[in-house]
Order: C-alpha cells, then sequence, then structure tokens
C-alpha cells in the first residue's frame, strides 16, 4: 500500500522563481493562454496529455493533416522535460566534471586538491538549459502546428466527448497519454510531504548535508550517486538484496560496487517502515518493528517506482479498463476496451522511458488514423541507468532467456581487455552479447561502460534488423573505440563456428595452396 500520491497541480508553480523558470513556465504553461473554440465538426485526434507520448503523437498527426486537440493539466513536456530526463542528465554532468577532477591526478594532471562545488549553481546550470530546451514542446510550437492546444484537465463524457474547461470536444479517435507520477512509499510516522520526489528534487536550492534515498532503481542509483559526489552524505536503502534487480546481475554487482566507491552507503535488503520528524530533518527505520534511530538525515528522496496518471480522467464514461497500479488496459496495437481510444507512454506500460513513448506514439497515429496494424510488441526497447558507469541493455537477459526456456550463448568482452578502455583509466564494465544456441541471432546484450547507452542502439540495430553477431564482426569500427569490443564478441562468436573438422579441413587447404 502507498499513500494518497498527490496529483499534480492544474495552476503550476515553479520554484525557485527565478528568470529561468519564468521563462519554462511561459512555455510549457503560459498564464495567460486562451484555450481556443473546440471545433464544431469534431476532431480526428484528441490527445489527452502533454508530456512525451501526447506531444509526438499530436505533432505527428497534425503534419499528416489531421484535426488535432492536445489537452494539458499541468505543464507541457511532462515529466521529461519538467520533472525527469532533461534536469537529471543536466546535474548528472556536473556530478561526472566532480568525479573527473578528482581523477585528474591519475592522468598527471594536478587540478589542485579536492574540488569545490557550488551547488546553487549547478541547480541554476540546470535549469537555463531545460529552459533553453522548453520551446520544442511549447505552447506558442504547438499552436504553431496547427493543434488545438486545451490547458486544464479532460475527462471522458462518453465513448467519443471528451470535457475541458469552456467546452467540450468529439473526436473520431482518441489518446491517453497521461504519464504517471512518483509513487510515495508508505512510512510509518511520516506524511507525503516529508518526501522528496522527482517533482520536487529539482527545485532544490541548497544541497542536503545528509540525504536517504529510498529505492534502488534507476533514479535512485542516478540520485543517489549525483548528490553523493555532490557533496551529501549519501544512504541508499533497498528492499532487495541487489540494486537493479531487473538487469543483469554481473553489471548490477559491478555498479554496487562504484556507488560504494563514490561513498554511498548501501542498505540493501532493507526496507524503510519507520520515520520520525525531528529538528531540521528526519530519522528512518528499516525493517518491521524497528524504531527510528541512528543516523538522522535532512532529506529523503522517494524513487519506489512510478504510478499511473488515471484519475480526473473519466475512462468509465468511456468504457476504457484500466488498473490503479498498471494503468490503462491496452492490446498489442495500443488500443484500450473503447476502440475508439488508444493508450501509449507511462500510462499503460511497464517499458516508462521517454523513447518507448515516443515510438508508441508512433504506432498510436498509423493504427487510430488509418487503421494501421502495427504492433507494440515488434518494438525493440532499449534501456539505460545513467551512472557512472553507465548500465544499457536491450532484449533479452541471461535471466529473462532461462525463464523464457530459451537456450543462449554468451560472448564477453571484458573493458580491461579493450584498448580504448584502458587508455581511458577505464578497469571495470563489460560487453555482454546472447545468442540463440546454435543460430547467429542476437536475442540480447548488456554493456557496462562510460558511455554505455551511446553503444546499445548498435545491438538494437541488429536485432532489429535481423543482423547476427557473426555478421557484426565484418563491421568495422574505428581504432581505439570501446564500442569495438562489439566486433570483438563477433569474432568469438565466429570462432565457435570452427569446428575441429573444418579447422582440419582449412589447415589442409592452407598447406595445399603453400
Amino acid at each position: 500500500m502507498a499513500l494518497s500520491d498527490p496529483i499534480p497541480n492544474m495552476a503550476p508553480e515553479l520554484l525557485p522563481e527565478d528568470e529561468y523558470n519564468r521563462t519554462l513556465l511561459a512555455n510549457a504553461h503560459p498564464r495567460d493562454w486562451v484555450n481556443p473554440t473546440a471545433a464544431p465538426g469534431g476532431y480526428d485526434l484528441v490527445v489527452i496529455g502533454g508530456g512525451t507520448a501526447g506531444l509526438v503523437t499530436a505533432a505527428g498527426a497534425a503534419g499528416l493533416g489531421a484535426r488535432v486537440a492536445l489537452v494539458e493539466r499541468h505543464l507541457m513536456g511532462g515529466d521529461c522535460l519538467n520533472h525527469g530526463c532533461v534536469p537529471s542528465k543536466a546535474m548528472l554532468r556536473s556530478a561526472r566534471a566532480v568525479r573527473e577532477l578528482r581523477m585528474a591526478p591519475e592522468f598527471g594532471v594536478e587540478a589542485g586538491g579536492e574540488p569545490r562545488v557550488d551547488f546553487p549553481r549547478v541547480m541554476e546550470r540546470m535549469r537555463r538549459l531545460r529552459a533553453e530546451i522548453s520551446p520544442n514542446d511549447s505552447a506558442a510550437r504547438f499552436r504553431s502546428l496547427g493543434v488545438d492546444l486545451f490547458l486544464g484537465q479532460g475527462s471522458f463524457l462518453s465513448a467519443d466527448r471528451i470535457a475541458v474547461p469552456g467546452g467540450e470536444l468529439r473526436f473520431r479517435a482518441a489518446v491517453i497519454a497521461t504519464g504517471a507520477r512518483a509513487r510515495i512509499p508508505e512510512v510509518r510516522g511520516l506524511e507525503a510531504d516529508a518526501f522528496l520526489t522527482n517533482e520536487r528534487v529539482f527545485s532544490l536550492t541548497q544541497l542536503p548535508a545528509r540525504l536517504a534515498v529510498l529505492g534502488g532503481g534507476p533514479i535512485g542509483c542516478e540520485m543517489a550517486q549525483c548528490f553523493a559526489r555532490l557533496g551529501s552524505r549519501v544512504t541508499l536503502f533497498h528492499a532487495h538484496a541487489h540494486l537493479l534487480e531487473r538487469e543483469d546481475p554481473e553489471a548490477a554487482a559491478l555498479l554496487e560496487g562504484a556507488l560504494t566507491r563514490d561513498g554511498i552507503d548501501l542498505r540493501l535488503g532493507a526496507a524503510v517502515a519507520r520515520g520520525e520528524r525531528i529538528a531540521g530533518g528526519y530519522r528512518l527505520a528499516a525493517g518491521q518493528g524497528g524504531e527510528p534511530g541512528g543516523e538522522p538525515f535532512d532529506a529523503i528522496l522517494a524513487a519506489v517506482g512510478r504510478r499511473p496518471n488515471i484519475e480526473g480522467l473519466g475512462l468509465e464514461n468511456a468504457g476504457v479498463e484500466f488498473d490503479a497500479r498498471a494503468g490503462v488496459r491496452v492490446n498489442d496495437w495500443l488500443r484500450t476496451t473503447n476502440p475508439r481510444v488508444f493508450a501509449c507512454g507511462d500510462v499503460c506500460t511497464g517499458e516508462r522511458f521517454t523513447h518507448a513513448a515516443d515510438a508508441m506514439a508512433r504506432i498510436v497515429i498509423q493504427n487510430a488514423l488509418f487503421s494501421g496494424r502495427r504492433r507494440m510488441s515488434c518494438l525493440v526497447i532499449p534501456r539505460c541507468t545513467y551512472t557512472d558507469p553507465e548500465l544499457a541493455q536491450v532484449g533479452l537477459t541471461e535471466k529473462e532467456a532461462l525463464a523464457a526456456g530459451v537456450a543462449v550463448d554468451r560472448f564477453v568482452r571484458p573493458l580491461c581487455d579493450v584498448d580504448r578502455a584502458r587508455l581511458d583509466g577505464v578497469g571495470e564494465g563489460f560487453v555482454k552479447v546472447l545468442v540463440a544456441r546454435g543460430r547467429d541471432r542476437i536475442l540480447g546484450a548488456t554493456i557496462v561502460a562510460p558511455h554505455a547507452g551511446e553503444m546499445i542502439s548498435e545491438v538494437g540495430v541488429a536485432i532489429a534488423g535481423g543482423v547476427g553477431l557473426g555478421r557484426l564482426a565484418s563491421v568495422i569500427h574505428p581504432y581505439p573505440t570501446v564500442s569495438d569490443a562489439l566486433r570483438q564478441c563477433g569474432d568469438a562468436y565466429n570462432r565457435t563456428r570452427l569446428s575441429p573438422w573444418v579447422r582440419r579441413l582449412l589447415q589442409r587447404w592452407l598447406e595445399w595452396r603453400c
């Protein structure tokens, strides 16, 4: 069970009130915005939600000539722009700079001692970059694309009508793209406002000296390492025995070591059950029946998962089935139980990534407007945890293959054997590729490397295009690069195809040639 998770305010406030947040707000939810008059003839497509999934759907459909309405109750750009990918990666870059300065002496460079972090400037840089990116998702841009944008709550009245402030929209097809929000954990003794979430943490202007992070998934790991490098004393509580339990265990173990070296106190197998407010902060206790004690914390970051935004949508009125935890129910074509209504993005899938939302939106455009038959199950969706090193995955892990009864062969190249990694001072990490046993068919790959997210797409292309690992060996990679480890895995695979009989045959042929 969780506490009642707050729904974002429909009259948004961005803190601190500086020039960058004012710019962001002017783009993402203009104070003086006047909703248009609803088209009397209705719309080809009405999209509820202005995050990545909704924006891609609305822009793509409008570009094809459809009459499109978009409804957003909070901030255009959704989590990715305002509370997710954009601000977090800006902060992670600052944290990586700290690490680079600390490592400088290893490369013969004296940086003048321990780096001094100016946290307010780190956050100001983040807000500036976020504001600079925000025109891409702005209300003004979508109006210029021919989209009728309605700011405010949208709610289904019936199977083909949606109420918005000042009127109602009739539609031929509709798309639910309302995303998800942070789940607030149930901790006895603490109310929901005790926790920072991704919607509040980027409003900080002062560095918490002592930070507790609840959850060892991607967000928890990224933010724990980020704040630790920026100077917080971080304790990460995770209910499971290992971080990132969805990922390859060898990869997760490497990441645990990296976080420990950054000074993070990992409390694994330790779910926080109780807490109490104290002067200036909190005390926490892990395990059932424990009393809060030990080291106090100035702030608590909740990163224990996400829950879909389905409240207030009137889904029952439209005949759309949903689940409070899993979200809107869709089939493989992303159609809901109402044949006129589709859904995409975090509101209907466990693959809660910006790039997945983008890909799903493109499926919805075809299936909703042109009676297409594109399937969600055909997508090859990579994922990446942007720690240092990064952990990227596409396709099956060994654990998933085993559970599915799929026999695989694995080909692993440790980065300590890759020249560029050694030159860059990277001692840990690997590239692991899984192929179907007895066939040159790639089933999945895991990469742990400084820029694993940049490398994993090559494997994604191979899987989507039916390119085998043996053929990757013939792809010329620049030398020296870390990505050359993929070619080396291909070489290793090709060597397994040389049976003793084939080796003898080749040897005799070479002897005859000589």
